[in-house]
């Protein structure tokens, strides 16, 4: 399947074309580990539940094996 441009609801890597967000990831993955405070607030259609649920899905990498 070819991807396309998104623009309602969330994207999906493997069928929107996307942004690479690692950077921001790695970022907020910091402010995670230092116990830091951090938003996610933008205007509407901006990308705000495709990097919360991208956040969901990298620190469950990171910290699955100590949630056991």
């Amino acid at each position: 399947m070819a991807r396309i441009f998104n623009v309602n609801g969330v994207c999906r890597p493997n069928r929107h074309y996307m942004v690479d967000l690692s950077s921001r990831l790695a970022a907020i993955k910091k402010m995670v580990d230092d116990g830091a405070y951090f938003t996610i607030n933008k205007a509407r259609q901006y990308g705000k539940t495709t990097m919360l649920q991208a956040l969901a899905h990298y620190l469950l990498f990171w910290y699955q094996d100590s949630a056991n």
